[in-house]
C-alpha cells in the first residue's frame, strides 16, 4: 500500500488568496502532486480522498471538476473518489487536501533502486505560484504523463517528484534511501536549492551513458544535476 498527499493553501479564486487562480486550476495541481508522488513508486492509484475547506458549490465543484480532469491525464480510470467540503461556514480563503491510496506489488515498487554511478537528472524546471501556468504552456514543467513515461524505460532506475523542498534535499534524500552518497555537479544552469512548488521537477536516476537517450524520450527540460556513489 502506498498512500501520498498534496494540500494548497491562499491559492485559489476567493477574496483572501494570496495568489488569484481557478477552483478547476488549483484541483488539478494539488492532486497532480498526490498523484504523482503515488505513481513514481510504481504503484496505481485507486482511490482519492479530497478534504475541501470551502462551500460545495461554486468552489467546490470547480476544484472537484479540475482533480477529475487531472486523474483522466494521469490514465487513472475509475478511481474511489471521496469527497468532504465546508457546509456550515463561508470561507474566505481556499484551502485543498488531496489524498492518495494505491496499490503495488513488491516487484514492482521503484524506491531504493538507485545504484553507484548513476547520474541523477532533473525532468523540468522548477517553477512556483503564477510562473506554474505560463511554465506549463511553454512544456517547461514535469507531470503526470511524464513520470508514466518514465515508468516505461527500464534504464531509468528511480523517479522522485520535487516540490517545495527543492532539488538538492530530493537528491540526497534518494541519495540516502539507497545508502548511497551524492555528489552535486558543477556549473549547474539550475537551481537546486529553489522551490519547485506542485512537482514541477522529477528527478530520474539512470545511468551516465543513457541520458542522451533520455533526453530524446521526454521532451522536457533535462538538466543532470549530480552523480550517486558509494558511502
Amino acid at each position: 500500500m502506498v498512500v501520498s498527499c498534496d494540500s494548497a493553501g491562499g491559492i485559489g479564486p476567493k477574496r483572501l488568496d494570496k495568489i488569484k487562480v481557478s477552483g478547476f486550476v488549483v484541483g488539478r495541481f494539488t492532486a497532480r502532486v498526490a498523484l504523482m508522488e503515488a505513481l513514481a513508486t510504481g504503484s496505481e492509484p485507486f482511490c482519492v480522498v479530497t478534504t475541501l475547506s470551502v462551500e460545495p458549490k461554486p468552489t467546490g465543484a470547480e476544484i472537484m471538476r479540475g482533480i477529475r480532469s487531472e486523474l483522466r491525464r494521469a490514465s487513472i480510470d475509475s478511481p474511489i473518489l471521496l469527497q468532504s467540503t465546508e457546509k456550515n461556514f463561508y470561507v474566505n480563503q481556499t484551502g485543498v487536501g488531496v489524498t492518495v491510496l494505491a496499490s503495488a506489488s513488491t516487484e514492482s515498487l521503484r524506491i531504493r533502486k538507485c545504484k553507484p554511478g548513476d547520474a541523477l537528472v532533473a525532468v523540468g524546471l522548477p517553477n512556483l505560484g503564477e510562473r506554474v501556468l505560463s511554465a506549463e504552456a511553454r512544456r517547461q514543467i514535469a507531470d503526470t504523463r511524464d513520470v508514466r513515461r518514465l515508468l516505461k524505460l527500464p534504464f531509468v532506475h528511480e523517479i522522485m517528484p520535487v516540490g517545495s523542498s527543492g532539488i538538492l534535499k530530493e537528491a540526497k534524500t534518494m541519495a540516502k534511501d539507497s545508502q548511497l552518497r551524492f555528489s552535486l555537479a558543477s556549473g549547474l544552469r539550475i537551481d537546486v536549492l529553489k522551490s519547485a512548488g506542485p512537482a514541477t521537477v522529477v528527478l530520474s536516476a539512470v545511468p551516465f551513458p543513457r541520458i542522451e537517450l533520455l533526453r530524446r524520450q521526454i521532451n522536457k527540460p533535462l538538466n543532470p544535476i549530480g552523480t550517486l556513489h558509494r558511502s
